[in-house]
């Protein structure tokens, strides 16, 4: 589907399509159901907390830089899912679909994507939203911009746990998928609502359910 998407938009007049009240109340949404989310799933935490732990080999949780609203950086939070010294520091790396780097328990917590169960925090705390474009590394936004710097305008908004490009990019392994992945994110900046973000969550949630890999 990403491969074939065609969005014909004037990025350079993209605004926000949320009025104020809605992006009040979208913030309230987010509080509200992070709040509930994190006291729900305490049991999965536990679950991964205690796999994690048994390994030995390094922290359970896994913080790393990514930019996001208003161009300002924050640590993103997960399960860490990767060998330590994974990466070299001054080349970083994009993670692939079958990523030889992932531990047994990592790839399991990859596939069914519970290394991001941490980030209900950073909707807590308002570095993220349920709903948005995924956050990046400014590494991998400079070599976007150089392709299109209508990436900019994503900084308007909070970045997100899922989003259209997530859920139909899937990995962006590639600089092709992180273009496709752009104007789609793009597309969402422009025409966003509740009701649309609400459209997002559900097919998120259906195609988890029904084992989809995303």
């Amino acid at each position: 589907m990403a491969q074939t998407l065609a969005i014909d938009i004037e990025e350079s007049k993209i605004e926000d399509g949320m009025n104020m009240l809605e992006r009040a109340t979208k913030r309230s949404f987010d509080i509200f159901f992070s709040c509930i989310g994190l006291l729900l799933l305490s049991p999965a935490f536990i679950y991964v907390y205690i796999i994690l732990k048994r390994q030995k080999d390094g922290p359970v949780l896994f913080r790393q830089e990514r930019i996001g609203m208003g161009g300002k950086p924050f640590n993103i939070l997960k399960f860490r899912t990767m060998k330590m010294n994974s990466e070299n520091e001054n080349t970083p790396q994009l993670a692939q679909t079958n990523d030889d780097r992932l531990t047994p328990a990592g790839k399991f917590l990859r596939e069914h994507h519970l290394d991001e169960l941490p980030q209900l925090w950073n909707v807590l705390v308002g570095d993220m939203s349920f709903v948005g474009y995924r956050p990046e590394r400014q590494y991998f936004i400079d070599k976007i911009m150089r392709e299109n710097s209508d990436y900019e305008l994503l900084f308007q908004i909070r970045p997100g746990i899922t989003s259209m490009a997530t859920i139909y990019n899937g990995y962006t392994d590639t600089m092709e998928k992180m273009l496709i992945r752009l104007q789609m994110d793009l597309d969402y900046l422009g025409k966003r609502s509740l009701w649309y973000d609400a459209k997002i969550i559900f097919t998120t949630v259906r195609l988890l359910a029904n084992g989809k890999k995303i």
